[in-house]
């Protein structure tokens, strides 16, 4: 079977939270906690906290929103983080709930049903639980056959995801995989750090990989696949369930999202240039040759650095298409979103590259060409 990228699909979250309502939340939690500690800080035991503001952010990162499932308590500065209760067992999780809503989407413009779904895979950077695993929760709503798991590696989960689905399509172990992207990014963020407090947003992707003879007519050929990673302490999340064997570190800032950012700037941008131009090189492609790519949507800096290393000269809105501003970082949807939002107006025989990059570190390009059959 040849492996083809038949839809895709998106959830967004119904609340946004612009950057002004972030700062404003933000920055009163800065004067409280500074006038609690006004004596240490006089004495120069304690380090004042600093504003936030909205400049800062955008010239930072570029973002200038993001689309949250629960809004007023991360802008409540007493809580300053999302509030989703927990449902009995028997209801859908909030995670499978989005994913799902994601896939229905993709099933609908492939014109397809869950039960023509041999596979699922969840491959997303936050996982709501260790098991059961969300993908065979997302099976069963789906009314999808054959199996399903879970997989995680951070903001490259969905290219991932993307090359396993491809590769099983290629052994014969399935026919139809849908690789879905929830990311509720909100839970794992420290809504009280100046330098990450903007930086996520929640939503869901989904993709559906099916054999080329089977596909709709308008699809994208899978040209190629090439992954990437390489152990980093500069982006990391401790939590996990050996938290409760060291309750000394329970609430500690590092079971949250923690970066340094600076190196990961560092590091990254030559890393993912290096890995795209070596996977055209390999396929005989000159960055010429791209009609688009649809890159990462983490740092709008760093997306022009990469985009221009890879074209060889500066990459406009068209060739490099930015979701980042609206949506924020969205750990393995961005690419995705990117992707969905921006690829109807390409003709049949435009290449476009598909890239993910984060922790780990990880990287994943995926090489495209639109296809329609007579």
């Amino acid at each position: 079977m040849v492996p083809v990228l038949s839809a895709t699909g998106l959830f967004t979250p119904a609340e946004s939270i612009s950057n002004a309502e972030l700062v404003e939340s933000f920055n009163t939690h800065v004067a409280r906690w500074n006038a609690a500690h006004a004596e240490a800080i006089a004495a120069g035991t304690v380090a004042p906290l600093q504003p936030s503001s909205v400049a800062f952010i955008e010239k930072a990162s570029g973002i200038r929103s993001r689309f949250v499932m629960s809004k007023a308590p991360i802008l409540d500065p007493e809580i300053m983080a999302p509030r989703i209760p927990e449902r009995p067992n028997e209801d859908i999780s909030i995670l499978a709930e989005i994913a799902v809503a994601a896939a229905t989407d993709a099933l609908a413009r492939a014109g397809r049903e869950g039960r023509e779904v041999d596979a699922v895979i969840c491959a997303c950077s936050n996982l709501q639980r260790p098991y059961p695993a969300i993908a065979i929760e997302v099976q069963n709503a789906l009314g999808a056959l054959g199996f399903a798991f879970d997989m995680n590696v951070a903001c490259s989960s969905a290219t991932f995801g993307l090359q396993t689905a491809a590769d099983m399509l290629r052994s014969g172990s399935a026919r139809r995989v849908l690789v879905v992207n929830p990311e509720i990014c909100s839970g794992h963020l420290n809504w009280r750090d100046r330098d990450s407090h903007f930086i996520f947003g929640d939503v869901a992707t989904a993709l559906l990989v099916e054999d080329r003879d089977a596909a709709p007519a308008d699809h994208w050929e899978i040209l190629g696949t090439r992954l990437q990673t390489r152990f980093s302490n500069s982006i990391r999340n401790n939590f996990g369930f050996l938290n409760r064997a060291a309750p000394e570190g329970i609430g500690k800032p590092d079971k949250l999202f923690v970066q340094e950012g600076r190196k990961v700037f560092k590091d990254v941008v030559p890393m993912v240039a290096e890995l795209i131009l070596g996977h055209l090189a390999d396929l005989g492609v000159s960055p010429a040759r791209l009609r688009r790519l649809w890159l990462h949507q983490a740092n709008a800096n760093m997306n022009r650095l990469i985009a221009e290393r890879v074209l060889g000269h500066a990459a406009n809105d068209d060739q490099s298409p930015t979701v980042l501003d609206r949506y924020a970082n969205t750990s393995s949807a961005g690419s995705i979103i990117a992707f969905h939002l921006h690829h109807a107006d390409l003709a049949p025989g435009d290449l476009g590259l598909l890239c993910s990059f984060g922790a780990g570190y990880s990287a994943g390009s995926v090489l495209l060409r639109r296809s329609r059959k007579a």
